[in-house]
């Protein structure tokens, strides 16, 4: 048994068992993957993957299990050597970090900032994806951290942190009529055409739930994933923008009206999560404070030590 062997089963299974594509990952022969597979079955005495001929179509019983496993160990010899650099005092490295474009654009830039100044030699990358998609990067390994509003909480894989709290706001136009009426109410807000962003980010499901709830079904003209173009559209008066509260700016949006919101839509909770059983270098750690600073290292520690018992357990 070795470790080009457990790559093979798990990128098979990531690769949708693709052996052309696994070859790819691998930088391999789709003939060596082939061999690595049928090794690791024979030494373990069972097949872990259902065939149509010479083509993986899917996993035996015995394989899910096999493949869980496979993915611990993968995961534990990472963490091996991320202890070996911690410990050995290296403070070089490369911390990959997920996230939404509304928390790239407007909540990171000050992290970002500090964190560079703190660890001049670690290579930081900030991978912009989809709620979703952050979920599949931490649990193939592809990321480190992850930070969005939406999906980290609710994946078992994931150990998340509440970050921070944030309302919505409205933005409109100058000349806009609602800028006369002192708080506005949902079917005041509904009355007229809507601008927010697309179903899946940035709170859009607390905006849905609040016009749901009141039986109101509001005109929503336009759609986008980035707060800019948001703003870009309610600044022409095509319609009421609605936006995270970070993402307005009163100096650079001098040509909108802000109109608090807080009333009218339910708050959202930013979270940070990391994968289960991970490893967190020091600087993973201090990313994570900097970002939210009630987020110390020993409280993440200390979470991560009771989340990665109860899945050592269960497992």
């Amino acid at each position: 048994m070795n470790f080009q062997q457990l790559r093979s089963i798990r990128e098979a299974v990531r690769r949708q068992f693709n052996l052309t594509e696994v070859a790819n990952a691998l930088y391999t022969s789709q003939p060596g993957v082939s061999r690595q597979i049928r090794e690791l079955e024979e030494e373990l005495g069972v097949e872990i993957f259902e065939r149509y001929g010479k083509r993986l179509t899917g996993l035996t019983p015995p394989g899910r299990e096999i493949v869980r496993i496979v993915e611990r160990l993968l995961l534990e010899a990472e963490n091996l050597k991320q202890a070996g650099d911690e410990f050995a005092g290296r403070h070089t490295g490369r911390l990959t970090v997920a996230t939404t474009h509304t928390q790239a654009r407007y909540a990171l830039p000050r992290v970002v900032t500090a964190f560079r100044r703190s660890y001049p030699h670690v290579t930081l990358a900030l991978q912009e994806a989809s709620p979703a998609h952050i979920v599949e990067l931490l649990l193939s390994g592809q990321a480190d951290i992850g930070i969005a509003t939406e999906a980290l909480a609710s994946e078992p894989a994931l150990t998340a942190f509440d970050a921070y709290s944030w309302q919505h706001v409205l933005v409109v136009a100058p000349q806009h009529p609602l800028t006369l009426v002192p708080q506005p109410t949902l079917e005041d807000v509904a009355g007229f055409p809507l601008i927010t962003y697309d179903a899946g980010f940035t709170g859009r499901r607390r905006i849905d739930a609040a016009f749901a709830d009141a039986g109101l079904h509001p005109e929503i003209v336009l759609t986008a994933l980035d707060a800019d173009v948001i703003k870009t559209y309610a600044e022409l008066d095509l319609g009421v923008g609605i936006i995270a509260s970070m993402a307005y700016d009163e100096r650079k949006d001098s040509g909108l009206v802000r109109i608090d919101a807080g009333h009218l839509f339910q708050s959202n909770t930013t979270s940070v999560a990391v994968r289960r059983g991970a490893y967190l270098r020091g600087y993973a750690q201090s990313f994570i404070q900097l970002f939210a600073p009630h987020l110390s290292p020993q409280a993440v520690s200390s979470v991560l030590s009771e989340a990665n018992g109860a899945v050592a357990l269960a497992d």
